[in-house]
This record gives C-alpha cells, structure tokens and sequence, in this order.
C-alpha cells in the first residue's frame, strides 16, 4: 500500500476519539458528559491539527523540504480548517440550545441570537468560530499565494482560538487558572497535531530523518508542560485524593491520566527505537508512516476524554 493511501487510516482517530468519549460516559454518568462532546472533541481534534500543521510549516519555513509553506501544506490546513469551522458551528448551536433545555432541532434563530449575544459561552463560541473561518480565508489566500504568503497569521490564530476556550472555564476562578488552562490545551494541541501534520507531509526516508528528531525534541517540552498543567488543575477541581473515585468528573480524570501515562510509555520506547532508527536512516518511509498514525489514532483516546470533562459535573 503506498503512502498517501495509508495517510487514510489517519482517520481512525475519529472512532477511537469517540471511544475516548463512551469511556468517559460509562465512568461519569449520568453526571455527564454531555451529548455534544462528540462534536467537542471533532472541533478540538481538527483545531490541533490545523495548528499542528501551521507549526510544521513555521518550522520548515527556511527548509527546503516538504515542512516548508507550499500548496499542498495550505490545501490541507484549509481543509482540516473547514472541517473545524463546521464542528464549532455545530458544538456552538448544541450549547444554545442545551442552554434552553430544548432539542436542537427545536432551537430558534432567536434563542441563537440571545445564547450568542448574552451568554459568556455562547460569546466565546462565536468569537472561536470568527477565527476559524479567517484561518480558511487565510488559508485560501496561502494556496493561491503560496511562496509569498507567511503561515505565522494562520498559527497565532488558530492557537488563540484553542486557547480561547479553556480560559473562560472553572478554572478561571482561580488564580493563574486561565493561563494554566491555555498552557494545558496548546500543549496537548502541539503533541497531537504537528504528529498529525508530519503523518500528512513527510514523503520519504530523508524527511522523516530530518523532522522526526525535532518533533521528539518539541514533544518532550509539551508533555512535560501537560502533565504539570493537568496535575495542577485536577488538584484545584478536586481537592483529594478520594475524589478521583468518589466523584465523575475525578473517575474521568483518571482515566485520562491512564491514557497518558501509556502514551507516555509509547513515547519513550518511540524515542529509544523509531526516532533512532529514522534519524540514522535505518527505518522507511512506510514504517515511520505507520508509527506516527498508530500513535495519533491512540492520542485521539485522550482527546475524547478531554473533550468529556469539559462538560463533566
């Protein structure tokens, strides 16, 4: 099978995503998650790869390699960008008429218009998907303008929209929590999507020995920078040990830090063999191809735990 056919089993981070999301449901209920996790964790999901490959590409940008801005590069932002733009639509018209207590399928242009104008959420909602869609309409620009136009635009953006999010919630209360809360999720959004982004670009062997060292370089800083965040935040929201068995969100919480502690692992042994291998050219194009999907499809596990804490009691 070559290569670009294999970049389709990229998409089994969607299932394994909403199994991420099941698994929350059978430990939090029936104190959450909410239904529109499955659209949540589709927005954050794509957001990340969007900025995976915006870093990627800012990465490369004095590269003559496949990482630099080219069309394809932005072909594929504005693609993952699009998918984004429409799952925020989505997650932000299921909030509204959460908001109502109604169906969505009974939610009115007016109630939208309040949910939007008068609700801290539903203005955050809003204001994420205005960065969405510049990030296409930038992206656009970028694939007809492709060795002018710097990708620097298209990454803050996009990091500010994923920031956005996490800073208005419970954690917010507390001191330092909004900035802890942004920290957590761009780092969780670097470690998932740049993978994501090198699993798109990387076309052969020397690629993949040139990048795969930097991005084990990059994604040591962001774990590390995850764990700490996380470790702080859960501390704040639960306040004891027990709670981690006594309350959902905490039973979510665990599992979460299960998945990442395996990942954890994976990653270790990934940087003893794989990276070593790919950076002295022992290992084919294929075999780091199928590596760096195996592993997104399992982080996209912890990205569907994520995305149901966020609406776990």
């Amino acid at each position: 099978m070559s290569g670009t056919a294999n970049r389709w089993w990229l998409l089994f981070a969607v299932p394994t995503a909403l199994l991420g999301v099941l698994i929350a449901w059978g430990l939090a209920s029936p104190a959450g998650p909410e239904a529109s996790s499955t659209v949540r964790v589709l927005a954050i999901g794509c957001g990340s790869v969007t900025l995976g490959i915006a870093t990627l590409a800012w990465m490369g940008r004095g590269e003559r390699r496949p990482a630099s801005p080219n069309s394809a590069m932005w072909t594929q932002l504005t693609a993952i960008a699009a998918v984004w733009l429409v799952a925020e639509i989505a997650l932000l018209a299921l909030s509204a008429a959460a908001a109502d207590g109604q169906p969505i399928t009974a939610l009115t242009v007016g109630h939208f218009a309040t949910f939007v104008g008068e609700v801290n959420v539903g203005r955050v909602g809003a204001a994420i998907i205005v960065c969405a869609f510049a990030v296409v309409c930038y992206g656009v620009y970028g694939f007809k303008n492709p060795e002018t136009a710097p990708v620097a635009p298209a990454l803050v953006v996009t990091a500010l929209a994923l920031a956005t999010r996490p800073i208005t919630g419970h954690m917010a209360q507390q001191s330092f929590g909004s900035i802890l809360d942004a920290i957590h999720v761009l780092a969780a959004g670097l470690w998932f999507g740049v993978l994501a982004a090198l699993a798109l670009a990387m076309p052969a062997r020397g690629a993949w020995a040139l990048w795969l060292p930097k991005y084990s370089a990059l994604a040591w800083r962001c774990v590390l920078a995850l764990v700490i965040t996380g470790v702080v935040n859960a501390a704040v929201r639960l306040g004891s040990v027990t709670a981690f068995v006594d309350t959902a969100y905490g039973r979510v919480v665990l599992a979460k830090l299960v998945a990442v502690a395996l990942l954890l692992g994976l990653g270790w042994w990934w940087r003893r063999t794989w990276v070593v291998a790919s950076a002295a050219h022992r290992m084919s194009a294929d075999g780091s191809l199928r590596r760096a999907i195996g592993e997104v499809v399992l982080m996209a596990v912890a990205f569907g735990l994520a995305a149901a804490l966020a609406t776990t009691a």
